[in-house]
């Protein structure tokens, strides 16, 4: 056959323009269904959502960050979780010892629960952290506090969800999770004290409240697992402009807009263009910087010297604090100045390898200027306050502090296990209940630490 009459190839059938086309429409079309001004529509009809059920339990409401702060209305939220979905991810179930949560026991105490608030983006019913994260850690509390109450031993989770053989593999790392507790030797009598009772779960979702009927009491604490989002199966172009976990992953949409902007300036948002909306949000977000910048630092217990705070450039040496040491602060503006140690850190994973080659410097600095006058007190600082600075401190309460939080430059002779890091590391989340050092970071300290010492 002639190449006239030859079959057509598969290229000849193609159409490149038209398949741009219809691609950039696509694409176009999503992006617009996930428009800044859809998600804070969604996060508006699911906050609703969660005022209700916050009033049928009568229960105050806490954010599990960094999502669950879009859904509650700062002036109603009486505080903040710390529970990664990470730590409930099938095969990888763990009880945190960098996220302790125990700021939760007094707060379950006072108002006998509280609604703990997230949310998970499109397909899911609710996040990990909701389904197994939060029902790991009360089981394990509830064992290692009151080890007579054995009816509030087993971990409860949400009903026809997982599958028998993740409830039995849950359940049976349960007493291994509460020895490695116990190992940290925190006082958990005073715990126990704090929270008062055991507590119990429920769960709370746009398909159901279960249990039904349970509802605070005498004999437990009541913890209500929510997860504001209705939870959608298609395309977010399907649902009107409604998006699943609208407030899940704003950094990259939000354009810098936090959940206390959002709900101050809740009708100038509603009535900015889309087009207008980045700009907008810079000026609120940069008003709102202007109004609030002091940042409290926090004293690392039983310690009675050392702070930790995010960094704040009007701290004045010798008057607020006798010393600082900042994590990313230049090296070279501190000439002259002996109570200043800046380490010149990058940011981020950077930081956490510029960190080990700077822990030298802090055992040197902290030797000399403490080790005369214990009394002096020590503010560390970094960008965020959570993950350098907690580094920082650590290496700091490993090497200079006893067992009961007094200073003692002898103590920087001793060697490390992981389990005596592990255990001062527990005095920084104790403390600062949002400190989240980084993997990167820990290892750097822990590398630091356990070598041999150089003098």
């Amino acid at each position: 056959m002639g190449s006239s009459g030859a079959f057509p190839t598969l290229d000849s059938l193609h159409f490149p323009s038209a398949q741009t086309s219809i691609s950039q429409t696509l694409a176009s079309l999503r992006r617009s269904a996930l428009s800044v001004s859809n998600r804070l529509q969604s996060i508006e009809t699911d906050a609703e959502f969660v005022r209700e059920v916050a009033d049928h339990y009568g229960l105050p409401l806490v954010a599990n960050e960094r999502c669950g702060s879009w859904y509650i209305d700062p002036t109603v939220k009486v505080g903040s979780a710390y529970f990664k979905s990470t730590d409930g991810h099938t095969g990888q179930w763990d009880f945190s010892f960098r996220r302790l949560n125990l700021q939760l026991l007094p707060l379950a105490n006072q108002y006998g629960g509280c609604v703990i608030v997230d949310s998970t983006r499109r397909g899911k019913l609710m996040p990990d952290a909701l389904s197994k994260t939060v029902p790991i850690w009360c089981a394990v509390l509830n064992r290692a506090l009151f080890p007579e109450q054995e009816e509030y031993h087993c971990v409860n989770l949400p009903p026809n969800y997982l599958g028998e053989s993740e409830e039995s593999q849950i359940a049976s790392r349960i007493d291994g999770f509460v020895h490695s507790l116990q190992s940290l030797k925190l006082d958990l009598t005073h715990l126990r004290q704090q929270l008062g009772k055991p507590m119990q779960v429920a769960w709370a979702n746009r398909s159901y409240i279960h249990p039904p009927n349970l509802l605070p009491n005498h004999n437990s604490h009541l913890l209500v697992l929510c997860s504001a989002s209705r939870r959608v199966q298609g395309a977010e172009m399907s649902e009107g402009g409604y998006i699943q976990g609208a407030g899940d992953d704003s950094e990259a949409w939000a354009h810098g807009l936090t959940p206390p902007v959002f709900w101050a300036n809740r009708e100038i948002l509603k009535q900015t263009a889309e087009e207008d909306l980045p700009g907008v949000i810079a000026d609120l977000v940069a008003e709102y910087k202007r109004q609030n910048t002091v940042h409290q630092a926090t004293l690392i217990a039983p310690t009675r010297n050392l702070y930790i705070s995010q960094t704040d450039v009007r701290v004045d040496v010798g008057t607020q604090y006798d010393l600082v040491i900042d994590c990313h602060g230049d090296p070279r503006t501190t000439e002259g100045n002996s109570g200043r140690l800046n380490l010149g850190c990058a940011s981020a994973k950077l930081g956490s390898r510029d960190l080990r080659k700077s822990l030298s410097r802090v055992r040197e600095f902290i030797a000399a200027q403490l080790g005369s006058d214990s009394s002096r007190t020590l503010l560390v600082t970094c960008e965020t306050g959570k993950d350098l600075s907690a580094g920082v401190v650590l290496a700091i309460v490993c090497l200079f502090y006893a067992e009961d939080g007094s200073f003692d430059v002898s103590q920087s002779k001793r060697s490390m296990s992981k389990q005596f890091i592990r255990q001062r590391l527990a005095w920084i989340v104790s403390s600062k209940h949002d400190v989240n050092p980084s993997r990167s970071t820990l290892q750097s300290v822990n590398a630091f630490l356990m070598e041999p010492p150089d003098y």
